[in-house]
């Protein structure tokens, strides 16, 4: 801590990191213990979080994440899908396809910034607000691989069809972004994707990533 930064609110921005890493919520006792300081403190942290319903705690007294957070959540897709879009422009430029930015909604692949190529006679349509789940198509993939972190991945993945009949997709994840988990991709009409394609996925996958840090 320097002289320019408040320790409370540190303090209150470290609960809700801490219980945004666990699914069954933290006591009082246990949040103490890992923030290395006394019951009393945690319990004005937790009632000023939940004051804004950014914390809750249920009838055990476990805290949990607010629903708070959710409404903070929704103006981050505004401000990712800005940073992104010179990235997405010039890889569907030089692509000659739909390129995506694709962010993890729960269980799902959310599609929030799309650009389509300007020279193509045809290409795939694909719509901001496009979901679908994390398991199917190369978005999705590209993500879960990362969690997996397997060391001798071509960092880029690929998929044929999975979301639409004659149309292959290559996408790559987003790395060394804090509190973001997502992927850059291109869908396209093809029977396979062309060689150079994984690689420029994964330059503006690192391009988007620089963006936002």
């Amino acid at each position: 801590m320097t002289a320019e930064t408040s320790q409370t609110l540190d303090r209150g921005l470290r609960v809700l990191k801490l219980l945004a890493d666990t699914d069954h919520g933290l006591t009082v006792t246990e949040l103490s213990n890992k923030l290395g300081v006394n019951r009393t403190v945690v319990y004005r942290l937790l009632a000023t979080l939940e004051q804004h319903a950014l914390v809750r705690r249920d009838l055990g007294g476990r805290a949990r994440v607010g629903l708070g957070v959710l409404r903070l959540g929704r103006q981050v897709h505004p401000l990712v899908r800005e940073a992104a879009l010179p990235a997405l422009r010039s890889l569907a430029e030089d692509i000659g396809a739909t390129a995506h930015l694709t962010l993890v909604d729960g269980s799902d692949a959310l599609a929030v910034a799309v650009v389509e190529p300007t020279w193509t006679d045809y290409h795939v349509a694909y719509r901001a607000g496009f979901r679908h789940s994390l398991d199917r198509g190369a978005a999705g993939r590209a993500i879960l691989t990362a969690r997996q972190k397997t060391a001798d991945h071509p960092g880029y993945t690929l998929t044929q069809g999975e979301l639409e009949a004659g149309a292959c997709g290559a996408a790559a994840p987003l790395l060394g972004v804090s509190g973001v988990e997502g992927s850059v991709g291109v869908v396209m009409l093809a029977d396979a994707v062309p060689e150079r394609v994984g690689p420029r996925v994964l330059d503006a996958a690192r391009e988007v990533a620089d963006a936002l840090r």
